[in-house]
């Protein structure tokens, strides 16, 4: 089938987004009306009856939360949108910063009750990593307790953002009727016998107007700070015109100096269409973002191809899904093209492989198309060794993008299989969901054997043990879920290591000389080569730097991974014999003395709980967070209940949420992420 030509100046008219947000915003219910009203679909399914086209997972459906980010595209107007709803949960942030890592807009949704709640702000936050320019659709509005003023407030507090609010709503909450529209000054009343599909555009009523009016002084008095054109017009009382102002909202959008606000109730089919509007006016296209930069993987000098079709491939794999046993690659396409079965590089592993088919995505359907362009996500089969955050590109015009954040698990089970045959069977299986998620971890125990599973959570364990068993129909017991230690040092040592042995009938010879100091918390290891590389051989210094990082993998004190050191390699000796074998043994064996000169010290993952109580409940929940070793951070109202702030270790975390939803009689809400490792406390 021969691929239409791609039409001049195509790349304008793509946007490609993510949808973001607490968890229960709204978010998948939101992605379900716009593919309704795009005509992507002809039903429209709801989260709570398990029938949501992007919560496609059994588990999904089943827990009624995003667990996978889903990809879909739609047509509205003259623009074609690409989308990526992800997941809320905290279990699964890796899904939400693997997305914003390839998109080029955001969608973030909020409560109009809940406000910046913490899961809002963890996903804001990577946003921000990412320089992602943002629009805000604050949802459910129809709620008892939804205040659109309040969240704008919450915005510019805890999200250290500029709100722009282009609608605000009639009513709140069971008064909530209809919302107006501050550029253009109208009235928009959704019709409920279409399920929102028709829009009655009217003038506002006096006391509409009244509301009209005050949103939208704020909205210029706001603009007027970053636009003298806007400014002059505003106090010269100049009517400006709905053009005008949108090139300005749309300017400080994508210089990220502000964010453009809806507002609606998607559940109710309100205020769903303009989101799509605003995703076309005020969003950038792939052409209008930076150009994807890395380095070259040989001379690590900066390379970057402009976002044409033209142009040599450059390419990230930000997610790898396996379906039924066939592997697909989900990558965004930055500049140049892929055809069906070219043979694409990847810069990464430094392997070339042949990309057999290619699919256009929504959901979990697949539709296939023989040539993909730069701006678009699409899906590669036939990408065996593929990992998330590979580069693909040509050979002859190699890059290696930046890499996709890792994350550290915090937890871990053991596997117990029934018998050998279902022991085969269940590594297969846990190999398979390997590589889709980075996140998993899996190692066999030194003394039981027992293979062992880690992860981010207690929910992002459970559903993959759920996957495993559903998916590969495997027989296995769990065990109670173990926290995950690290290893660091407390002092200053310094180790010399001489390597001299025969290993078959080769002799090696290394002699290495370095220090071990701690490292600020959180900042992970440093290795300082304090050597002239002009004087030694490339393959012995490489051999040296390798060597202190296989002696980083295990402590000393229970062989957990050592983080937060810096390892300053200071001397070199050599001899007879000295080769790249000699000085990686002997960094090896020089990194373990100095580990257990230097107080080894063991690190546990510390959680930023947040609980949300009412008034009566306080002194059980700060109770109850002080007898699980619980350091309070913060306490303040919001919305009549009390927010509670703790820095809580893991370790004394399972069946917390039990014993508080116990202590105050269900009526409290609880979220905990990961903040950092730090050392046992004893």
């Amino acid at each position: 089938m021969k691929t239409p030509a791609v039409p001049s100046g195509y790349l304008k008219n793509i946007r490609n987004i993510g949808i973001i947000a607490h968890i229960d915003a709204g978010k998948t219910t939101l992605t379900e009306r716009i593919l309704y009203y795009t005509q992507k679909i002809h039903r429209m399914g709801e989260v709570h009856d398990g029938t949501a086209t992007m919560d496609f997972m059994p588990e999904e459906q089943e827990r009624g939360i995003t667990i996978a980010s889903a990809c879909t595209s739609c047509q509205w107007k003259d623009k074609t949108v690409n989308i990526i709803d992800t997941p809320g949960h905290v279990d699964f942030t890796i899904e939400v910063d693997r997305s914003l890592r390839v998109l080029d807009g955001v969608v973030a949704v909020f409560c109009a009750v809940g406000g910046v709640e913490p899961q809002s702000e963890t996903v804001w936050r990577q946003s921000e990593k990412y320089h992602i320019p943002k629009i805000a659709f604050i949802n459910k509005m129809d709620r008892p307790g939804a205040d659109y003023k309040h969240v704008l407030e919450a915005m510019r507090q805890k999200l250290q953002t500029v709100p722009l609010p282009i609608y605000a709503p009639i009513g709140q909450g069971e008064d909530f009727s209809a919302i107006l529209d501050l550029v253009e000054q109208k009235k928009l009343t959704f019709n409920q016998d279409s399920f929102g599909k028709d829009i009655i555009l009217t003038e506002p009523d006096p006391s509409e107007i009244e509301i009209l009016a005050r949103w939208r002084n704020y909205l210029l008095e706001t603009l007027s700070e970053q636009d003298d054109e806007i400014m002059e017009d505003y106090l010269e009382g100049r009517d400006i015109n709905p053009d005008r102002l949108r090139q300005s909202i749309r300017k400080a959008t994508i210089e990220l100096k502000g964010v453009p606000v809806l507002t609606g109730s998607a559940l109710k089919n309100i205020g769903v269409q303009p989101v799509m509007d605003a995703v076309r006016y005020y969003l950038p296209s792939p052409a209008e973002v930076p150009q994807a930069a890395g380095i070259h993987p040989e001379t690590r000098k900066p390379v970057s191809f402009p976002a044409k079709i033209k142009a040599p491939l450059s390419s990230l794999a930000f997610k790898v899904s396996v379906e039924t046993g066939r592997k697909l690659v989900f990558t965004r396409i930055y500049s140049g093209k892929i055809t069906a079965g070219q043979t694409i590089y990847n810069a990464t592993q430094n392997i070339s492989e042949r990309a057999a088919r290619l699919f256009v995505l929504h959901a979990n359907h697949k539709e296939k198309v023989e040539e993909c362009v730069a701006g678009q996500i699409v899906a590669i089969a036939g990408l065996k060794d593929a990992r998330t955050g590979d580069t693909l590109c040509h050979m002859d015009d190699p890059l290696i993008l930046e890499k996709i954040s890792e994350y550290n698990p915090v937890i871990s089970l053991a596997l117990e299989p029934r018998n050998s045959e279902e022991e085969e069977k269940l590594v297969f299986a846990v190999e398979k969901l390997l590589q889709e998620d980075p996140t998993l971890f899996f190692e066999r125990d030194k003394d039981t054997d027992q293979i062992i599973l880690s992860g981010m959570g207690e929910l992002h364990l459970d559903v993959s043990l759920h996957r495993i068993r559903r998916e590969h129909s495997v027989d296995f017991r769990a065990g109670n879920p173990q926290v995950v230690y690290q290893e660091s040092v407390l002092s200053r040592s310094e180790a010399d290591y001489e390597y001299a042995r025969e290993l078959g009938e080769v002799f090696h010879y290394g002699m290495a000389g370095l220090a071990i100091e701690p490292e600020e918390r959180g900042k992970g290891n440093r290795i300082v080569m304090e050597l002239d590389p002009d004087k030694w051989s490339s393959a012995w210094l490489e051999a040296l730097y390798n060597g202190v990082e296989d002696g980083l993998q295990a402590g000393e004190l229970k062989g957990y991974p050592v983080t937060d050191v810096v390892v300053r390699v200071k001397k070199i000796g050599v001899k007879e014999g000295a080769d790249a074998v000699g000085f990686r043994m002997a960094a090896f064996h020089a990194v373990k003395q100095a580990l257990s000169d230097a107080q080894p010290v063991l690190l546990e993952p510390i959680m930023m709980v947040e609980i949300s109580t009412p008034e009566e409940f306080v002194g059980e929940c700060v109770s109850l967070l002080g007898a699980k070793g619980g350091q309070i951070e913060n306490m303040y109202d919001q919305h009549g209940h009390k927010i509670i702030k703790s820095l809580t270790p893991m370790s004394k975390m399972f069946g917390f949420s039990t014993d508080l939803r116990s202590a105050t009689q269900g009526r409290a809400g609880l979220t905990m992420k990961f903040e950092r490792f730090d050392s046992v406390k004893k």
